[in-house]
């Protein structure tokens, strides 16, 4: 039995050692390294690193009012994001239900989500055109001219019209796994409550809500990383103009990086944006382990 026993775990530690050597390799040690050139004065070229401690954060948030502007566009992802969560869910409850072509719908709304992001920003990039876009073309058409604006760059729209097309792109994946919460939740818990009298608005409240709830937070956290990391859209359809108006954390941090090279200071703002991640998340759970919805 020994010797079996023996046998079981060298294999377990046979299966683990590829894994975790990748994992050492790709993920610790980069991150490590980050971290250290987060103290240096590193152009990317020449082999002498200069240290020079902290300075990087504090020159991040007390010298660039770009960074502040950037951190402030992806709050508007997250923001408009989690406005759209209810309506994500109503949604997903609506096609959860014995609607006819219910499936088709299904396939539908996460279409957006599988197509190519690239491709998605260049198809809305010449939607907004406002030589020949579409979005001005149909304003015109049901005689609302004066809507009709330069989408991409003005200043005060442009990051509503990007967040749109953010939206777009990944409300529908968000609508898929409500649904996949909404279909683990026991029928029998519908049944009991339509024995008991419960009407739609307790069923939602005391059933459904309760039952998604690990999805609500799952879609949380991705609106967070999510928020915090996009760089697609903007960096394609106006390469975060006009000026910096659209500019994200992550074009931001390549931009310092690889227009600047400083290198330095852009692993700096990996860390810090890393940082802001766990924080947000940290929150986020702190949130959730309060007494939630539904619960008595």
């Amino acid at each position: 039995m020994k010797t079996i026993s023996k046998q079981k775990n060298i294999l377990l530690f046979s299966f683990l050692l590829i894994p975790i050597f990748l994992l050492l390799v790709f993920v610790l040690y980069p991150l490590i390294e980050l971290i250290r050139l987060s103290f240096t004065d590193w152009n990317g070229v020449e082999a002498h690193q200069v240290y020079i401690g902290f300075d990087n954060y504090i020159k991040m948030f007390t010298d660039s009012s770009d960074v502040w502007l950037s951190l402030r566009n992806n709050g508007i992802y997250f923001i408009f994001h989690s406005i759209m969560i209810p309506l994500e869910l109503m949604i997903a409850v609506l096609l959860d239900s014995k609607i006819r072509a219910s499936k088709f719908f299904k396939t539908i709304v996460f279409m957006p989500y599988i197509i190519n992001g690239v491709a998605i920003s260049y198809i809305f990039a010449f939607f907004y055109s406002p030589i020949n876009g579409g979005l001005n073309g149909i304003l015109e058409v049901l005689g609302l001219e004066s809507l009709i604006q330069n989408w991409l760059t003005n200043d005060s729209i442009v990051n509503i019209s990007l967040v749109f097309v953010s939206i777009w792109r990944f409300s529908g994946f968000h609508v898929i796994l409500f649904l996949a919460g909404l279909q683990s939740i026991p029928q029998d818990q519908f049944e009991a409550a339509e024995i008991d009298g419960a009407n739609s608005i307790q069923n939602f409240w005391y059933i459904i809500l309760p039952g998604v709830k690990k999805v609500l937070e799952v879609i949380l956290f991705l609106n967070v990383v999510g928020a915090l990391q996009v760089f697609d859209i903007p960096y394609i359809m106006t390469q975060g103009g006009p000026g910096h108006a659209s500019s994200t954390f992550i074009l931001y941090t390549l931009e310092t990086a690889f227009k600047f090279n400083s290198f330095g200071m852009a692993s700096a703002m990996g860390i810090t944006m890393l940082i802001l991640i766990l924080i947000l998340n940290g929150v986020q759970n702190r949130l959730f382990n309060l007494k939630g919805v539904g619960e008595e």
